[in-house]
């Protein structure tokens, strides 16, 4: 259905802190395709988690994309720090601040890939002045701030509209939050395409289960495209 490759991010907000490193390590080695980084400020929502150290910190221990979300209001200001932190692409929300289109021309100009996120209560028209300027899009499937939610099925129909809007342009479609194995097919048939998922792979933080969980997320959103 999208013609882009299925990609499975994890989102290490649902890691186990105390050793984040051998968490990434693990969720690489279990076959993840990018690496989600959940940056959180306390005032854009509600929770803080990590910030540029910590994105540099797990620079050296994998190769795959460092996919950071920011979560933050302004977001502006970090968007240099973060970058040179080591993130490969950077979100940002369009609910962040009046001026969507000169972050994203900030993300570029770090070399970096710039992702425009919307959340639940945004409509996908809030991007049509930006999609040229995006390598990314983001969609909330639930509200920002915490981990472990349920899939908002609304988000199904918002995936659709933002295929649309993409077309035929170079543009991953990624959803984020209350991703399971069991809703990766209808996930993927809307027109994700990467897929965020937290919980669903790092619950009981046993390295052990991750290659099998990431395997049949891919698996089941494969099989709708």
């Amino acid at each position: 259905m999208t013609g882009r490759p299925v990609r499975i991010a994890p989102s290490i907000l649902s890691a186990d802190f105390a050793r984040l490193g051998d968490e990434v390590r693990a969720i690489d080695a279990g076959g993840c395709d990018w690496v989600h980084v959940d940056v959180m400020d306390g005032h854009f929502v509600p929770n803080i988690s990590i910030g540029p150290m910590i994105v540099e910190a797990i620079r050296p221990v994998t190769t795959k994309p460092l996919d950071t979300h920011l979560m933050i209001a302004p977001a502006d200001a970090y968007i240099e720090a973060f970058a040179k932190a080591g993130s490969d692409i950077i979100t940002i929300h369009a609910e962040a601040g009046p001026h969507l289109h000169r972050s994203l021309q900030a993300v570029r100009a770090q070399g970096k890939k710039a992702g425009a996120v919307i959340n639940p209560g945004t409509p996908v028209s809030a991007l049509e002045n930006v999609i040229d300027i995006v390598d990314l899009i983001l969609v909330m499937s639930v509200n920002p701030g915490f981990g472990g939610q349920s899939f908002i099925p609304d988000a199904l129909n918002k995936l659709r509209q933002a295929k649309a809007l993409i077309g035929d342009r170079p543009i991953d479609l990624e959803v984020d939050g209350g991703v399971t194995a069991e809703n990766a097919g209808e996930i993927a048939k809307a027109g994700a395409n990467v897929l965020v998922a937290g919980s669903s792979v790092y619950k009981g933080n046993d390295p052990a289960t991750y290659a099998g969980r990431i395997d049949a997320i891919r698996t089941a959103a494969q099989a709708a495209q």
